[in-house]
C-alpha cells in the first residue's frame, strides 16, 4: 500500500479562511437574500423565478439570478483558489478576497432589480483572473522542472 502525503504551506491557513468567507457569503448572506425575497415577493417553492412582467417579479429575478449565477461560478472558483494556495498562500487569499468583494457588490447591484448595476462588481475578476494565471504557471513550472 503506498501512501502520499501532502505539505501545505504554514500560510495556507489564510486560504482556509478564504474558504470559509465563502460559505458565510454565498450559503448565508446570498441564500438568505433569496428566501427573504421570496417571502416578500410571494414566490413559492418549488418555483426558481417569478412568472410576470411586473416590478416585483423582476426584482425577485433579478435576486435570484444574481445568486444563481454565483453559485455557478463556485466550483471553478474554489478549485483555482485551493490549487494556486498551495503555491502562492497570501496572493491567493488576497485574489479570493477580492472576488468575494466583487461577488458582494455584484450581488448587491443586481438585487436592486436594475441588471445593469450588477456590472459594478465586475472587479470580481481580477481576483479570478490571478487565480487562473497562478495555476497556469504552477502547471507550466510543473512540468518544466516539478513543483
Amino acid at each position: 500500500m503506498t501512501t502520499a502525503t501532502l505539505a501545505l504551506p504554514s500560510d495556507y491557513g489564510y486560504v482556509c479562511l478564504v474558504l470559509f468567507a465563502t460559505v458565510l457569503i454565498h450559503h448565508f448572506y446570498m441564500s438568505f437574500s433569496v428566501g427573504a425575497a421570496r417571502k416578500k415577493y410571494n414566490v413559492k417553492y418549488p418555483l426558481l423565478y417569478a412568472n410576470g412582467d411586473d416590478e416585483a417579479s423582476k426584482t425577485f429575478n433579478c435576486i435570484q439570478r444574481a445568486h444563481q449565477q454565483s453559485l455557478e461560478n463556485l466550483p471553478q472558483f474554489l478549485a483555482f483558489l485551493l490549487l494556486a494556495g498551495l503555491k502562492f498562500p497570501i496572493y491567493a487569499s488576497i485574489a479570493g478576497v477580492v472576488y468575494l468583494l466583487g461577488r458582494i457588490v455584484y450581488f448587491a447591484g443586481y438585487s436592486t432589480g436594475d441588471p445593469n448595476k450588477r456590472l459594478r462588481g465586475a472587479f470580481m475578476y481580477f481576483g479570478l483572473l490571478f487565480l487562473y494565471g497562478a495555476v497556469v504557471f504552477m502547471g507550466v513550472q510543473l512540468l518544466r522542472n516539478g513543483y
